[in-house]
């Protein structure tokens, strides 16, 4: 079953002009469509809808440290908290936190020589941040893995 992400700001790329009223359609893993709310829920009217306030866009590349905590799968899943789905090499340097980041499907890059987009038939990793800055929700690989309450 297809979801539609809609929020007030859909960024392509954090740096691109937002689409005002925009939305997301992730269908499995993938990337259906980005475009406004209303085009999508007229090209996709079967999709469920899940609407996020703030500004969503395509997660993050935690660039640092991963944050402490007890375990491995725990240090992972805050990196999920803080709307980044992929970590660098250099910080997931133990076949422990390598192997928690597969588990949870948080990709694991050599460097940060990417600029997450989103794009369609793209991996489905996208974050919505409310006006402050907090991760509100994280989608990785097409699965809510964070929301705030």
């Amino acid at each position: 079953m297809e979801t539609i992400h809609a929020a007030d700001r859909v960024f392509v790329t954090w740096d691109a002009e937002p689409i005002a009223n925009g939305a997301v359609v992730v269908g499995r893993d993938r990337i259906g469509a980005v475009g406004t709310y209303e085009e999508l829920r007229e090209r996709f009217p079967q999709a469920r809808v899940r609407t996020w306030p703030g500004s969503l866009g395509p997660a993050r590349i935690h660039d640092g440290p991963l944050p402490d905590a007890p375990s491995p799968r725990e240090r992972v899943h805050a990196v999920l908290k803080l709307g980044a789905v992929a970590v660098l090499e250099q910080y997931a340097d133990t076949p422990e936190l390598r192997a928690a980041a597969e588990r949870n499907d948080v990709v694991v890059f050599p460097s940060t020589a990417r600029t997450p987009a989103l794009v369609q038939t793209g991996r489905a990793d996208l974050a919505v941040f409310d006006e402050a800055g907090a991760c509100i929700a994280t989608v990785c690989a097409g699965r809510l893995v964070h929301r705030r309450r």
